[in-house]
C-alpha cells in the first residue's frame, strides 16, 4: 500500500496526510492517484462525517512534483492525464457533504494552492508561506487554482500571486481571506482538532449541508440554487437531531423573551 497520503478515521473524522517530507509533499503521479482515490473512500463511507487535511515534514504542499516530471520523461499527455485524476478528487472532496479543515504548516506553493483550498477552512500556522511559481517555470495553474483562489481571495488578489514573483506570509494570507486562521506552529495540530470536534459535537449533518450548498452553488444560476435550499432545509427539518436543536432553540427563546412578571403570585 502507498504512504504518499496517511488516511485513518477515529470517532467520525478521516484524516488526509500528505506523506512525502522529502519532496516538501510534491504529489507526482501515484500520489495523485491515491488522492484521487482516497477522496472517493471518504467521502462515500457513512462513518466519515468531518475531515482534516494535514501534511508531515515541513511543509505542506510544493503543488505538483516538477522535479520528478522532468526526470522521468513524462510527456505533456501524461501531465494532462494525471492533472484530470487529482481534479476528480478535488472536486469529489470540494463538492462532498463532508467539511474539510487543513492543518497549513510551511510553504505551499503553486497546485498546494488548490489542494489547500478544497478544505473549507483553513488554519495556517504562523509561519506558513504562500507562492504560486507556475509562471516562474513555464507552467500554468491546475489543481483548481485558476478557479479556487480567485473565489477565495479576489481576482485581483489571485493575479498578484499567479503574475508576480511574491510570497505571502500568514499574516497577509489571515487579511486576504487565503485562510480563517493564523496560529503559533504548536497549537496548530490541536487547533484543526478542536475545529474538528466542534463540527462532530454539533449539528454535523447541517454543516456538511451548508458547505454542499456554498461550495455547488458557485456554479450554478440562482433559481437551481434557490430550489436546491428548499429541499435541503425541508431534508434537515425532518430529521430527529433537528427537530430537537429547533425545539430546545424555541423553548430557550421563549424563556428568555418572556416578561419577568409572568407566573408569578398576584
Amino acid at each position: 500500500m502507498s504512504e504518499s497520503i496517511l488516511m485513518s478515521v477515529a470517532q467520525g473524522v478521516a484524516r488526509l496526510t500528505f506523506n512525502r517530507p522529502t519532496r516538501l509533499n510534491a504529489m507526482d503521479f501515484e500520489m495523485g492517484t491515491r488522492w484521487r482515490d482516497l477522496a472517493h473512500q471518504v467521502t462515500e463511507d457513512p462513518a466519515v462525517e468531518a475531515i482534516i487535511l494535514d501534511a508531515t515534514g515541513p511543509a505542506f504542499c510544493a503543488g505538483g512534483d516538477v522535479i520528478m516530471m522532468a526526470t522521468s520523461g513524462a510527456t505533456g499527455e501524461q501531465v494532462t492525464e494525471t492533472a484530470h485524476v487529482i481534479h476528480d478528487g478535488i472536486r469529489t472532496l470540494a463538492h462532498s457533504d463532508k467539511p474539510i479543515v487543513a492543518a497549513v504548516q510551511g510553504a505551499v506553493a503553486g497546485g498546494g494552492l488548490g489542494l489547500m483550498l478544497t478544505a473549507d477552512y483553513v488554519v495556517a500556522s504562523e509561519k506558513a508561506t504562500f507562492v504560486s511559481k507556475y509562471a516562474n517555470i513555464g507552467l500554468t495553474p491546475d489543481l483548481g487554482v485558476s478557479t479556487l483562489l480567485p473565489a477565495a481571495i479576489g481576482q485581483r488578489r489571485a493575479l498578484q500571486l499567479l503574475l508576480q514573483d511574491r510570497t505571502v506570509d500568514a499574516a497577509t494570507a489571515l487579511d486576504w481571506g487565503l485562510v480563517a486562521e493564523v496560529v503559533a506552529p504548536e497549537a496548530l495540530a490541536d487547533r484543526v482538532a478542536e475545529v474538528g470536534r466542534f463540527w462532530m459535537s454539533g449539528a454535523t449533518a447541517a454543516f456538511g449541508q451548508a458547505k454542499r450548498l456554498v461550495r455547488v452553488g458557485a456554479h450554478r444560476d440562482l433559481a437551481a440554487n434557490l430550489d436546491d435550499e428548499a429541499r435541503t432545509i425541508g431534508a434537515s427539518f425532518a430529521t430527529d437531531d433537528s427537530r430537537e436543536r429547533v425545539a430546545a432553540f424555541a423553548a430557550s427563546a421563549r424563556s428568555a423573551t418572556r416578561p419577568a412578571t409572568e407566573g408569578t403570585a398576584r
